[in-house]
């Protein structure tokens, strides 16, 4: 993990930050440990790290726990996932709830159980009036699902063609409830964005650790957030300067 000064709370803060929760699998594998392990001490990382956003000031917070592409898994873990979340909501909801976490999922709900839906209800239910942070958790998305069903939902609604804008098509989209995320983190060591948020992270601010998921802990998050303060956004803006500079040679 990279070592970094105590967090600055005077640093810029994300307003948002998205997660890719990666290398939970290969945690257990080096302690010799069925995978299911992982994805458990990967759920107490999560807790840990909405707390710790929280605590810095993030409004939003979005991980990426399951894509629509992990149905291809070993139906084994697949299983022990859906299982996972529901034990997840029993122990951890309390907790969040008190400590003013409003929970959203995101997703295409038609794949899961009533029984997981209906967990997913409660989790929303009970935390809507929370406002600290929104944890918005992405399961069974991915971003070009995203963008089909939101064009989907347009035309479904008789949104003319002509009036189907970046503004338009955003208020379909399944995270229209929180702005487009300033910091995108994914741990593992993989350096991809694999089908997240492709709409929304137009613009973030991409951060890659080697760090694997169940070790993410409060060093690994303010190196992610020193790194982003150190980042000149210019959402595609020409330096000006620099334009100048290149302007006064022709």
């Amino acid at each position: 993990m990279s070592a970094v000064p105590a967090f600055d709370p005077r640093a810029a803060v994300p307003r948002h930050v998205a997660i890719v929760m990666d290398g939970n699998g290969r945690w257990a594998k080096k302690r010799f440990m069925p995978r299911f392990f992982g994805h458990k001490a990967g759920v107490d990382a999560l807790v840990r790290t909405v707390l710790s956003c929280a605590d810095r000031g993030v409004e939003y917070l979005t991980v990426f726990a399951f894509s629509s592409e992990n149905w291809k898994r070993p139906t084994e873990e697949v299983s022990g996932l859906m299982g996972l979340v529901l034990v997840a909501v029993a122990k951890y909801l309390s907790k969040l709830a008190d400590k003013g976490v409003r929970i959203r999922i995101v997703g295409d709900r038609s794949q899961v159980s009533d029984k997981l839906r209906h967990a997913w209800e409660q989790a929303e239910s009970s935390t809507r009036h929370n406002s600290r942070i929104t944890l918005s958790v992405a399961f069974n998305y991915g971003g070009r699902w995203d963008i089909v069903q939101a064009c989907r939902q347009a035309i479904s609604e008789g949104v003319p063609a002509a009036a189907l804008d970046e503004a338009a098509l955003n208020k379909y989209m399944a995270l229209s409830h929180a702005p487009d995320p300033d910091l995108f983190i994914r741990t593992g060591g993989e350096v991809r964005i694999s089908n997240f948020l492709l709409w929304q992270a137009a613009y973030s601010e991409l951060f890659f650790s080697d760090c694997l998921w169940p070790e993410f802990d409060d060093a690994e998050l303010d190196a992610a957030f020193a790194a982003y303060a150190k980042r000149d956004r210019r959402f595609g803006a020409v330096d000006s300067a620099a334009n100048a500079t290149a302007l006064d040679r022709v």
